[in-house]
């Protein structure tokens, strides 16, 4: 027998797809419908059992997409329906189905089935094989305009110069185990970057590599405002590198200044070419106020995280639970797992 051998589970397990959405109503209808044929099949190939579901996560949409979601728990002995009492952001509504889902692993996915939902059958193979995770990979980034291409690489490098382990080209499509799930628990942290926190389980790990395709219908929930706020928040909660950086920068100017000091009490006293009052008025106005603004807005966002933190605020809840398999669920907070 060999090592890899040794590490292999036994089909069929239950499986879990945790799948987000906000205001989804267009794409919804078929992304039920693909990863029903997607379960099915597993399931006639032996690999999950009748116990598996798919997770729809409504995150506090403003159309139909609770109510289809409510249809399909009702036709569909697949599909289970988590509806969150507000909007909690695509990482919180993830997380609450991660975390809510029953069985031996969940792979996540987002709605709009850019995602090549036949990978699926490939990351649960990888789990079968004993990986405990496994990340979805984009082959390319060719259908990306140049500027979300260019971004995106940028984004990455700039995370491993900071020192924060991320996979190259991977989102959210990834398979946990419920051992990976367990020790995700212990992470409690409100300001959640689960693409950094992921890396940090350790356990055994494959990667699958697939297509991205076009969105099949509705809009992007991520624009360009909220892609950066996502990349500026993931810096934030994985290294302090920023406030080094104050540190450096206000090194930097305070010889800055001293020199600039050096300089004018040359002119002002050993020239005639000084204007009287200009020195007083331009050094401390344009160059100081500036540099305590960017560190002040800096220290701030720190700060601000602090807060979020202390607090410790449920970083979810579930208004209304349904799955055939469990009983309604109200309420549900986070920080009791």
């Amino acid at each position: 027998m060999t090592a890899r051998d040794a590490h292999r589970r036994e089909a069929p397990l239950c499986l879990a797809l945790v799948v987000p959405c906000y205001n989804e109503e267009a794409v919804l209808g078929e992304t039920i419908a693909r990863l029903c044929a997607v379960m099915s099949r597993l399931h006639a190939d032996g690999k999950i059992r009748d116990d598996s579901r798919i997770y729809f996560v409504d995150d506090g949409s403003r159309d139909r997409t609770w109510a289809i979601i409510d249809e399909a728990c009702r036709a569909q002995t697949w599909v289970a329906g988590i509806k969150l009492a507000r909007n909690h952001g695509h990482q919180h509504a993830l997380l609450a189905g991660l975390f809510t889902a029953r069985g031996d692993a969940a792979i996540s996915l987002d709605a709009d089935l850019q995602d090549d939902v036949n990978a699926i059958f490939e990351m649960v193979d990888r789990y079968l094989d004993g990986a405990d995770i496994v990340y979805g990979v984009r082959r390319r980034r060719d259908m990306d305009s140049v500027f979300k291409r260019s971004s995106a690489r940028g984004f990455y490098r700039i995370m491993r110069a900071l020192g924060v382990r991320l996979i190259n080209d991977h989102a959210d499509y990834r398979l946990l185990s419920r051992r990976a799930l367990e020790a995700l628990k212990a992470f409690r942290e409100v300001n959640l970057f689960l693409r950094g926190i992921i890396p940090l389980l350790g356990f055994p790990t494959a990667t699958v590599y697939y297509d991205r395709g076009e969105r099949h219908a509705g809009e992007s929930k991520y624009p360009l405002r909220r892609m950066l706020s996502f990349a500026f928040d993931g810096v934030t909660s994985f290294s302090n590198f920023p406030l080094r950086m104050i540190t450096a920068l206000g090194f930097t100017v305070f010889v800055f200044a001293l020199a600039c000091s050096v300089w004018i009490l040359y002119v002002a006293l050993l020239t005639d070419r000084a204007v009287p009052g200009w020195a007083s008025t331009a050094l401390p106005m344009y160059l100081l106020g500036g540099i305590q603004l960017l560190c002040l807005g800096v220290m701030g966002e720190y700060i601000g995280k602090l807060y979020s933190e202390v607090k410790a605020r449920p970083r979810f809840i579930i208004e209304t639970l349904i799955d055939t398999g469990q009983p309604a669920v109200a309420h549900r907070d986070a920080h009791d797992d």
